[in-house]
């Protein structure tokens, strides 16, 4: 047997260890390592933020749901459910076309100027409908006490959470269409108001899941 071959055969032995090491440690010890620190530390976000109601897990934290009644025979977009409260426009969520076998919804901005049309059409219309639908006998919403995140979606278009000041301006409309008292949905919101992440980072916030997740025990209380 020549010196060649001997060199080449120890070679692809040592190739083949390393592989196997390789594989062993990167590919099973690692992950498991870091799956175990994950589910130790960080059981909620490594399982998607659940949450749940009535035992049963109803969406993620991180992720935005849309509250609306069943489409109606003509109806190219159904109406919202006003008893809930409302979370941002989705304006830039595209639809699926590639893989049809599922129905997804695919995330994004509308990427309009400020100035188009389309844009300005599609806020000055989101604002009239938030003043129609949140002004009940009583409470009077001006078109000036609307929030900007009331008429705008976010840069995914799936945004989970709404300001404070949105979240109050429904409180009245959330209150007459539940039979709920004003002071005690109000007290909802402020149950539910977080502040900036570490005092600093970003703004107050209400997370809508989460929200009308305690509004539905609330209203099955009454």
């Amino acid at each position: 047997m020549n010196n060649s071959f001997v060199n080449t055969a120890r070679l692809l032995g040592a190739g083949l260890r390393a592989l196997l090491v390789l594989t062993l440690v990167t590919g099973v010890i690692y992950p498991l390592v870091v799956t175990g620190i994950a589910q130790a530390a960080f059981h909620d976000k490594a399982n998607g933020s659940e949450i749940k109601a009535d035992g049963k897990v109803v969406g993620s934290s991180l992720i935005g749901q849309s509250y609306n009644l069943p489409l109606k025979k003509g109806q190219d977009t159904p109406d919202a459910d006003l008893k809930w409260f409302q979370g941002r426009p989705a304006n830039g969520l595209g639809a699926n076309s590639v893989n049809t076998r599922y129905k997804l919804i695919l995330s994004g901005a509308t990427n309009l100027a400020a100035d188009n049309k389309d844009l300005v059409k599609q806020v000055e219309d989101a604002k009239a409908a938030v003043v129609k639908d949140n002004s009940v006998p009583g409470y009077t919403v001006k078109p000036s006490d609307v929030p900007a995140d009331a008429v705008t979606s976010s840069g995914s278009g799936l945004d989970p959470a709404i300001s404070p000041e949105y979240a109050e301006l429904q409180v009245h409309r959330v209150a007459a269409k539940n039979g709920l008292s004003v002071a005690a949905v109000e007290k909802l919101v402020k149950d539910h108001t977080e502040g900036r992440s570490l005092g600093f980072i970003g703004e107050p916030r209400v997370n809508v899941l989460e929200l009308n997740s305690a509004l539905k025990d609330l209203a099955a209380k009454q």
